[in-house]
């Protein structure tokens, strides 16, 4: 598979910087820090990744960095204060936009030293009713802010006006980003195929007696390899009874024949995130309970896709699964009564006790409101969701037969809405039982 660049255009991030500011309050002012290094210990720091509200309207890849959006500013609406270039520094670091290449190359429309904020942004915001701004996420940077408007504050008396209204800059951008642009669409699923051939080539080579990262392993060197250079999340790959376990991440047992192995992987291409996941037998073949289990889950999951289309509501495909559920497990005899009964008594939980999806974009858990004024979201075109039922049977669940105990199942889809429906994104990794065997049959 082809490495990709990037795909996202000036153009596009200047489209919604100037979205975000149509729907600002007027005489206001939006303020959004970048993300921070992080040390990991001593010398030595996490991979620096780009904080996603930043990324989306900016585009811009440094640390230390401030992004500031002033609605009709004669001016110019867009002023970044970053890192000054410095040769000794990118030397040991890399590159440095610099204030001229955050103008040249980024287009900010004004561009400052990062050390000069303390000077320059108390001027910006005097005299401005409002400020945007998502407090408690950097308690740090919250103070710097509070900082700058008390030292308006205390210039009252010389005639100095403070903002008088603090709004959450969230309620806007995070609705805004909800809807995916054709460009954002495209990434999403070229990182759902990259995931995907990875799913593909861990079924591929697993067999019994590998460790579980092994195949981690595997499915990180495919995505390097297709130029995702990081996972959207860590990577789930519980076999045994580790896949009744919802977010198995130690992925250090030796994998045996007649396990179950469930992987859930995803790469991160461009800061847009793919999540999928797939159950699989470690030996090629289901056992007739495994079998059972994930057929039930499948079918769960072929109900729930069919109807997401606009107009319909963010619960309506958990209810149909939690339905075709419980079904099912009434029909395997691990639920007993009726089947209205025990859905309003949730018994299904025992087995099945997450939702069906969550929003996906830049984060694998992305933004946007699930209700509206306490009533669900009303599904619509430009929305990506994931969908995963899943079966967990524990394997010290003595409520149910010996043979059921430590089955684990979950499969999970990326799903795109659409005017006439909703599209996956995900479908290049097989889920039919047959399918999957018989890639499996062809061991590399």
């Amino acid at each position: 598979m082809p490495k990709v660049t990037s795909t996202i255009s000036k153009k596009e991030f200047s489209r919604r910087r100037k979205m975000l500011m149509a729907h600002m309050e007027p005489n206001s002012i939006a303020i959004l820090p970048s993300s921070t290094e992080k040390i990991r210990n001593r010398d030595a720091d996490y991979p620096f990744r780009q904080d996603s509200d930043f990324q989306y309207l900016s585009g811009f890849p440094e640390p230390e960095s401030v992004l500031v959006l002033i609605p009709g500013r004669e001016h110019g609406e867009t002023i970044l204060f970053c890192r000054e270039k410095d040769r000794d520094r990118e030397i040991w670091d890399g590159y440095r936009a610099g204030p001229e290449g955050a103008c040249s190359t980024y287009q900010a429309d004004d561009a400052f030293p990062i050390n000069d904020i303390d000077d320059i942004l108390p001027g910006l915001i005097e005299g401005r009713e409002r400020v945007y701004y998502s407090m408690g996420r950097d308690q740090q940077f919250d103070q710097k802010v509070m900082g700058w408007v008390n030292a308006i504050r205390a210039q009252v008396r010389s005639g100095a006006t403070p903002p008088g209204e603090f709004l959450n800059l969230d309620h806007l951008l995070h609705d805004q980003r909800l809807f995916k642009q054709a460009a954002e669409v495209r990434i999403m699923k070229k990182a759902a195929e990259i995931s995907a051939e990875a799913h593909c080539h861990a079924m591929k080579v697993c067999q019994p007696g590998m460790y579980e990262y092994e195949l981690e392993a595997e499915l990180l060197h495919t995505f390097v390899k297709a130029g995702a250079r990081h996972p959207a999340y860590n990577s789930i790959v519980g076999s045994g009874k580790n896949a009744c376990i919802l977010h198995y991440i130690e992925n250090t047992r030796q994998m045996k024949a007649g396990d179950l192995v469930l992987i859930d992987a995803g790469c991160e291409l461009e800061h847009y995130a793919s999540d999928i996941t797939r159950t699989f037998p470690v030996s090629g073949k289901f056992s007739a309970e495994q079998k059972a289990i994930y057929q039930l889950v499948l079918d769960a999951q072929a109900a729930a896709i069919a109807v997401i289309k606009p107009g319909k509501h963010w619960n309506d495909p958990h209810e149909v699964s939690v339905r075709v559920i419980t079904e099912g497990l009434a029909d395997l005899g691990l639920l007993k009564g009726d089947v209205d009964d025990l859905i309003v008594e949730e018994k299904y939980k025992q087995f099945y006790m997450h939702r069906i999806g969550h929003w996906l974009g830049m984060d694998v858990h992305d933004v946007g409101d699930y209700k509206i004024e306490g009533e669900w979201r009303v599904l619509e075109s430009g929305m990506v969701m994931t969908v995963e039922p899943g079966i967990y049977i524990s394997p010290d669940d003595k409520t149910v037969a010996k043979k059921w105990r430590g089955i684990g199942v979950r499969i999970e889809d990326d799903v795109v809405i659409t005017k006439a429906g909703c599209e996956v994104l995900s479908g290049g990794v097989p889920k039919e039982i047959k399918d999957i065997e018989k890639l499996m049959r062809k061991k590399k």
